[in-house]
């Protein structure tokens, strides 16, 4: 897997996704490289198809479309909560685990109640990045294992942050402040194998 060739010492990026505690995190770990642009600063408020069976695909399904109808550099990513004891669910239903409305206070209760009376709460964050660029595709995957709490502990953070507790802490996610979660978690894992493939960056 070859490095990004650019020029330019800022790369701008457009974000195919309309969560922006995703994009605040991504971007956090880019900068200053890396210029993110997110759909709505294009007006553009259609939630994005995520039709397959993986988030490896779902990722790349994103920013294929992205890339096609806007004609820019652009990246994407999916997320998936994966529990040893429920055979690796939600997976790849993550944000709608407890339906369509993807209520993150939803999808914790409906976990918690699936995990009531287990033991074994051992679970991995996996995040799979697609990066577009001058039509070559790139992926990047990242991965925080951990486990589910059993009740909810913080109020930072955004979707199942409150349950899981990363390996080698006692706090969920939820009760770190952004930098010490960026410090850790898949998402920042899978940014730093992106950045290293732009130019300009010491891979530090």
């Amino acid at each position: 897997m070859g490095s990004v060739d650019v020029l330019n010492s800022k790369i701008q990026l457009l974000f195919a996704s309309q969560n922006n505690f995703k994009r605040d995190e991504l971007a956090a770990i880019l900068l200053p490289e890396v210029e993110l642009i997110t759909l709505k600063d294009l007006n553009y408020s259609i939630e994005l198809e995520e039709d397959y069976d993986t988030i490896e695909e779902n990722a790349r399904q994103k920013a294929q479309f992205i890339y096609h109808l806007f004609n820019r550099d652009c990246i994407s990513e999916d997320t998936a909560l994966e529990v040893e004891s429920l055979m690796g669910e939600p997976g790849v239903h993550t944000a709608h685990y407890a339906g369509p409305g993807r209520s993150a206070s939803d999808n914790m209760n409906l976990l918690l109640k699936n995990l009531d009376g287990h033991q074994h709460r051992l679970a991995q964050f996996r995040t799979v990045i697609c990066l577009i660029y001058q039509g070559k595709e790139f992926l990047f995957e990242g991965i925080c294992k951990g486990r589910i709490a059993e009740i909810k502990q913080g109020d930072n953070g955004f979707g199942y942050d409150p349950i899981f507790i990363p390996e080698g802490r006692h706090v969920s996610f939820a009760r770190m402040d952004q930098a010490e979660k960026n410090a850790i978690s898949h998402r920042t894992l899978a940014a730093r194998m992106l950045k290293r493939h732009l130019p300009h960056d010491s891979g530090t």
